[in-house]
């Protein structure tokens, strides 16, 4: 069955660093535009980044440019998100979503909390 896995997320003071992974399984990996979201608390969930499938084009929310990238492994069915510089306003849940034309998967997030 279809399947994203992301794992990396923790507690990590402001001005550090985390990587995100999200394995999938299931689909054709190869084919899917994949993105991060996160969601924190109490507000909406918010596009952080996407990258197309072959890897060629990126795009990024206007307040993770420059901190954060994604990247994928197609061999590996896997996509990243490095988080540099982050903030307290950078706590949320993470979550991994597959998109190609209508299908879309998500999975079950992964926790990440700024605070010193």
């Amino acid at each position: 069955q279809v399947q994203l896995v992301e794992s990396g997320g923790g507690l990590v003071q402001p001005g550090g660093s985390l990587r995100l992974s999200c394995v999938a399984s299931g689909f054709t990996f190869s084919v899917h535009t994949m993105s991060w979201y996160r969601q924190a608390p109490g507000k909406e969930r918010e596009l952080v980044a996407t990258i197309t499938s072959t890897g060629g084009r990126t795009n990024y929310a206007e307040s993770v440019k420059g901190r954060f990238t994604i990247s994928r492994d197609n061999a590996k069915n896997t996509v990243y998100l490095q988080m540099n510089s982050l903030r307290p306003e950078d706590t949320a849940a993470y979550y991994c979503n597959a998109q190609w034309l209508l299908y879309s998967y998500w999975g079950q997030g992964t926790q990440v909390t700024v605070s010193s």
